[in-house]
């Protein structure tokens, strides 16, 4: 569920997850607001993840319910309402500009000073081949890194968003517009 957290969450606050018990492999999205939704549907229908293709639509009900208490649904629905993990929590954040479809390029934020390219490299080797990567000039907490597929950029993003770098550092990971 936390694959689908992270992924999902590029294009919105993923409030709840529920994979529908007679088909495992399908499942309920609750985002903060419908227009998330619709970003995450206009960027993410039909892209291929682990060798799948997935298919995202509309459902027809409006919220994930959470399960009785005293019940149990055996771990298949997750609320998410306050994971550490939403980009989109304060109105007008600059993360509402940098929303991108996948692409090889990913764009990588709040990286320490004492990190290196080398570092980076083996972090995210782990995902696919990289093909180019750049420090920004004028501001060394960010970087580009350009995986050889946007099936490895996936992957990359959805194991390396939120990895800790040092103490008190996560890194940032989206899709970028940029070119290397």
């Amino acid at each position: 569920m936390l694959i689908i957290n992270v992924l999902l969450g590029v294009y919105g606050d993923v409030h709840r997850v529920k994979i529908l018990f007679n088909k495992k492999d399908s499942a309920l999205i609750q985002f903060a607001t419908p227009q998330q939704a619709a970003v995450a549907y206009q960027n993410l229908d039909h892209i291929t993840i682990y060798g799948k293709q997935i298919k995202v639509s509309f459902s027809k009900h409006q919220f994930v319910q959470m399960p009785k208490d005293g019940t149990s649904d055996m771990g298949l629905t997750k609320d998410f309402t306050n994971s550490p993990l939403h980009r989109f929590k304060k109105p007008g954040s600059k993360n509402y500009n940098n929303i991108y479809p996948p692409g090889t390029v990913l764009h990588l934020s709040n990286i320490p000073n004492e990190i290196n390219e080398e570092e980076i490299r083996n972090i995210f080797s782990q995902y696919g081949k990289i093909k180019r990567f750049k420090f920004f000039e004028k501001d060394r907490k960010m970087a580009l890194i350009e995986m050889e597929t946007i099936e490895d950029a996936i992957a990359a993003l959805i194991n390396t968003h939120n990895y800790r770098l040092a103490d008190s550092m996560h890194l940032r990971v989206s899709f970028s517009k940029s070119k290397l």
